[in-house]
């Protein structure tokens, strides 16, 4: 039975991320805006493709192949309706390095690994814990992609080789030092010329496809003027491959595990992040991060298949598809249809593109994903964000972009726990509003002598317990210690063996403890430790501080510091705790 319980809830799941039929419902609704706003992003991501192809180290031909394949089966399979898929700049950052160590076929590989994550994520629901992603490492791992894309494209754009190494920073340097030796001004003119029309034109008209505009005009010009300064993308084969696995090393799959954790961790943040912002974007759309998922793993089983690289969504193409006017997945399967024309009539024409002018198009698009205003708010916002936006930058540029995201998390999580647990507070409070009954003068100066009340607001828990333990540990020469706790919000293991270690230390000093207001969902940290049973043994446990007080009143009694009165009766306030 419960195997079978297990299956069903396996399968249960494994439905629920699959596409239903009202998923295509608003593809007939408006065919023909969808159809154009399709042909718009694919004249965008033409270009983008065949540079991040170049870029990721297995050429321009991968990069079409995985626009193809990726974008159509992440639109039908995905969880957004405005999401365009393919290869992209932070993808690109993460597989130079496992080119250079495990050459095409470690990367296809990968991309094949990293698909079956992805669809393991989706199964599991995990899609839901995006939302915990602070502003400031998303913000500061954008920043450190677009500084990454701008240093890998310095090569090209200079005309030169491509210096050996894996750190970017040390290859663009490289670069730069060979371009100085032998200067290449026909290549930068033709790369800075393409990054300045986008960047002019973005502003001009920003819904003109000027990327497209920029590169025809380069290799125009290149061909009338035979340019050979500037090489081409070349050879492209006129159409996708046929469907391979000859490429796929089982015995390799152990060393290639950590990069494809890498992979499936980026490719699931980028994607998830870009249908926030899709939705952002527009009124009545909603994606589905569990669906999301699945469709981006489908793609990359995929995309190796046909010699694609790993792909993820673009949150550059998705703006553009949501800026003209796309309403449905239909948007997203033209631009992959348009590309793949352009892969089976045009790919004589595309071959002729210079690098130069591909390195301007990504150039500029590394530019342009930077907000300005964006950082400067992150920045001005709390000291705390901007530490956080800094160190994921910067980590991002030395480290990768998995160990960015990982440092800003930890950081971010770690001054997060700082400031939650500054709010703790134990205050010393007057009691003798809550004393049972009617008392003198007298009566009231014996008890304040003896006694005094703590009132702990916030959360005690192991970011801030120690504070409070040495904070108690210091309570004057008393009889008796009460604590209230009905404000305390959160309590862990260790607020629970710091408690227990205080009340030991005051009962070591011959001060009594009393405490009142313990919520139920508290006390099985307090019960596990051992607190409610120390306190229990010796009867000083109350559920409202009247009650406590009366408590201390009696063990002062016992002891000989007041007089015994006798008994009379009196109401206790229960509000007061």
């Amino acid at each position: 039975m419960g195997v079978n319980t297990a299956v069903t809830a396996v399968l249960g799941r494994v439905r629920s991320v699959l596409p239903a039929r009202a998923d295509y419902a608003a593809m007939a609704r408006s065919p023909r805006r969808d159809l154009l706003a399709g042909l718009t992003v694919a004249i965008v991501a033409l270009p983008l493709a065949l540079g991040f192809g170049v870029s990721s180290g297995l050429g321009a031909e991968a990069g079409l192949a995985t626009a193809v394949v990726a974008g159509a089966l992440a639109a039908l399979f995905g969880g957004s309706n405005l999401q365009v898929s393919g290869p992209t700049g932070a993808m690109t950052v993460v597989l130079v390095p496992i080119v250079a160590r495990y050459g095409p076929g470690g990367v296809l590989t990968v991309g094949l690994m990293a698909g079956v994550l992805l669809i393991g994520l989706a199964v599991l629901r995990a899609g839901q814990y995006m939302r915990y992603v602070p502003a400031p490492v998303v913000e500061g791992f954008t920043l450190g992609i677009a500084c990454v894309i701008g240093l890998q494209q310095i090569p090209n754009a200079l005309g030169v080789e491509k210096p050996e190494g894996e750190k970017v920073v040390l290859v663009a340097w490289r670069a730069f030092v060979e371009f100085v030796a032998f200067p290449n001004w026909t290549a930068i003119g033709l790369s800075v010329g393409v990054a300045v029309v986008m960047l002019a034109g973005a502003r001009w008209k920003p819904t003109v496809p000027f990327s497209i505009v920029a590169v025809i005009a380069a290799t125009v010009i290149a061909q009338l003027f035979h340019l050979d300064a500037t090489a081409p993308i070349g050879a492209l084969p006129a159409g996708l491959p046929a469907p391979s696995l000859a490429f796929l090393d089982v015995s390799a799959f152990g060393s290639l595990l950590a990069p494809a954790v890498a992979v499936a961790a980026l490719a699931a943040l980028e994607s998830l992040l870009s249908a926030t912002v899709a939705d952002g974007m527009t009124v009545g759309q909603q994606h589905d991060p569990d669906k999301e998922l699945f469709g981006q793993g489908v793609a990359n089983l995929a995309a190796p298949l046909f010699g694609g690289v790993p792909a993820t969504a673009a949150i550059a193409r998705t703006a553009v598809n949501v800026r003209t006017g796309a309403s449905s997945r239909l948007a997203a399967l033209t631009h992959a249809a348009v590309l793949a024309v352009i892969v089976f009539a045009a790919a004589p024409l595309v071959s002729k593109v210079p690098l130069a002018a591909l390195a301007g198009v990504l150039l500029a698009t590394a530019i342009r994903m930077v907000e300005v205003g964006s950082l400067r708010a992150m920045a001005k916002a709390t000291r705390s964000d901007a530490v956080v936006l800094v160190l994921t930058a910067a980590a991002t540029l030395i480290l990768d972009l998995v160990y960015a995201v990982i440092i800003g998390l930890v950081v971010a999580g770690a001054l997060a726990l700082k400031a939650v647990a500054s709010q703790a507070r134990m205050e010393q409070v007057d009691f003798r509003p809550d004393l049972p009954g009617e008392h003198s003068d007298e009566e009231h100066a014996l008890l304040a002598e003896h006694i005094v009340a703590y009132r702990i607001d916030g959360p005690l828990f192991f970011a801030g317990a120690h504070r409070f333990l040495l904070e108690l540990s210091e309570v004057a020469d008393v009889k008796v210690v009460i604590l209230r706790m009905a404000r305390v919000t959160t309590l862990d293991a260790t607020g629970a063996l710091v408690l227990k270690d205080a009340v030991e230390k005051l009962h070591r000093r011959g001060i009594a403890v009393m405490t009142s207001g313990i919520r139920p969902g508290q006390r099985q940290a307090l019960d596990a430790v051992g607190v409610l049973e120390l306190l229990r043994l010796e009867g000083r446990e109350y559920a409202t501080t009247p009650e406590a007080i009366a408590g201390a009143r009696k063990h002062l009694e016992q002891a000989g510091l007041l007089p015994r009165t006798p008994h009379r009766p009196h109401r206790i306030r229960k509000a007061a705790r």
